[in-house]
């Protein structure tokens, strides 16, 4: 049983670790090289990837998709540390609307027109997304905002990232906080009471089957 319990305890903090890397925004140092809109048929693996339509426009099983195609700066170690070599990265460009994603975005076009401008230079920017890239599934990541930079080396300090697990951590040891006290002044008496009961109980249960052995041997006896 404590292997089981182990288990789902890794499974569900691997779980959850995957989902914030997923959902939570990342920053990419990249040249824009190009942009194109294709047109998607989405499959049922992959549906789940990608937001909905763009804002005022209709959810159809298949629409155009913005892509944003770069030239990325390679890092490791979470994007803090970079290479000295470089590859492809290509972001799309969906709006994330109300709901989720909870990034509010509406500018895809905005942000299209931005991207292909910055396609006719030769400027470093920094690429704010999330969602990961799968070749083979045909999943890329959102770009959600772009600003440029004056060379590639800038280090990018992931501040969001930093305070919503400060604020999950000071969450979780509030609500563990609050569910202690909760249990001690209401689970823990309702317990205790509970547990006298079915003592007081069997002690009862007790009494009368001695009560009947008893009664029993004095039968036995004038035999």
């Amino acid at each position: 049983m404590q292997r089981v319990k182990t288990i789902f305890r890794i499974v569900f903090f691997v779980g959850l670790g995957l989902y914030f890397h997923y959902i939570l925004p990342q920053h990419d140092v990249v040249k824009v090289t190009s942009t194109e809109i294709i047109r998607t048929d989405f499959s049922s693996f992959n549906r789940i990837f990608y937001a909905q339509a763009d804002a005022g426009a209709a959810e159809q099983p298949t629409r155009d998709l913005r892509l944003i195609n770069t030239q990325k700066q390679d890092t490791f170690l979470l994007g803090f540390v970079r290479r000295d070599s470089d590859s492809v990265m290509v972001y799309r460009n969906e709006d994330t609307g109300w709901i989720y994603p909870p990034y509010f975005k509406f500018d895809s076009a905005d942000l299209q027109a931005e991207a292909a401008n910055l396609a006719r230079g030769d400027e470093w920017v920094v690429v704010t997304h999330y969602g990961w890239r799968v070749r083979w599934a045909s999943i890329y990541p959102n770009a959600v905002a772009v600003r440029t930079v004056a060379d590639p080396d800038v280090t990018i300090i992931p501040w969001f990232n930093i305070f919503f697990f400060i604020f999950l951590m000071a969450a979780i040891l509030f609500v563990r906080a609050a569910w202690r006290q909760f249990r001690e002044r209401s689970v823990d008496p309702i317990l205790d009471a509970a547990g006298e009961q079915i003592d007081e109980v069997q002690a009862s249960v007790a009494e009368r089957r001695g009560r009947l052995r008893r009664w029993l041997d004095t039968w036995r006896s004038k035999k």
